[in-house]
């Protein structure tokens, strides 16, 4: 199968790479996601069977000031990809995030609930679902939530950093969702396309926690010494808004698998 994966430079994008056999993975050099035109001439030049759009714009706060440009890379690009996947007839795979929602919910969020993003690039990437939606072409989007891994900035790695150092850190406790690794993205992406899974799903691991006590683990693990002190919110003003409870359930992509999908702790396991 002729395979187009963009973003192989990302924490995603590079495990895909890895997974997919015989892929053809572009990045920022070869395949500029705000050149809506570039994209379309890549597509038509290869005319894959399935696309795998692992890049995105990521930086929360920075969207804030660069509103036109997320949602030119979030909600346009994807639009244009769903586009040239209906005309050749191909599978569409694009992930997206918890923070479309707005943290009101206090019990994990299902793909049914409505979407109310907080910030400009929530609103980004809510602007690609429903273009991809709106194309009509084969999808699997998948919403997932804190991702990490050993690759670029991340919080695992700033934690990691002081944890390994024996630092003292100060980690938020009224945020909560599920920190889900980038190795498990890409096998039970893999896992579901295999399945032949379309649609909307929530793709993280099972559980959920705060960035406090996920801190608190990743330290326990490693057997830092480092002290990790609960904060509010507040203490680190930021441009977006954050979504206090983003938890997001995965048990219609646990259906779809036939199985539960592990916790968030087994999924640390493999990174400390």
């Amino acid at each position: 199968m002729r395979v187009l994966l963009t973003g192989r430079r990302g924490q995603v994008g590079s495990e895909l790479e890895r997974a997919i056999e015989g892929v053809v993975a572009t990045d920022r050099a070869s395949l500029e996601l705000s050149d809506l035109e570039a994209i379309r001439r890549k597509v038509r030049e290869m005319k894959p069977e399935a696309i795998v759009n692992a890049a995105a714009y990521n930086a929360v706060d920075k969207a804030e000031s660069e509103r036109a440009l997320a949602l030119r890379i979030n909600g346009e690009a994807p639009g244009v990809l769903a586009e040239e996947a209906k005309r050749l007839g191909a599978l569409l795979v694009h992930y997206s995030t918890d923070y479309v929602f707005d943290g009101a919910k206090r019990s994990p969020y299902v793909e049914d609930d409505s979407p109310r993003p907080l910030s400009v690039y929530g609103e980004s990437k809510l602007a690609g679902e429903r273009a991809i939606q709106a194309s009509g072409c084969r999808a699997l989007i998948l919403r997932t939530s804190w991702v990490y891994g050993p690759r670029a900035t991340n919080f695992y790695r700033l934690i990691r950093g002081k944890a390994d150092a024996n630092q003292p850190m100060q980690m938020v406790d009224d945020q909560t969702s599920v920190p889900t690794t980038a190795a498990f993205l890409a096998q039970f992406t893999m896992e579901l396309l295999k399945r032949k899974a379309e649609g909307l799903l929530h793709l993280v691991p099972s559980g959920a926690a705060t960035r406090y006590e996920f801190a608190r683990e990743v330290v326990r693990r490693t057997g830092s010494r480092s002290n990790v002190e609960p904060v509010k919110s507040d203490r680190f003003p930021s441009p977006a808004r954050r979504p206090a409870y983003s938890v997001l359930s995965n048990a219609r992509a646990a259906q779809l698998l036939a199985r539960p999908l592990p916790d968030w702790q087994t999924a640390l396991s493999t990174m400390t």
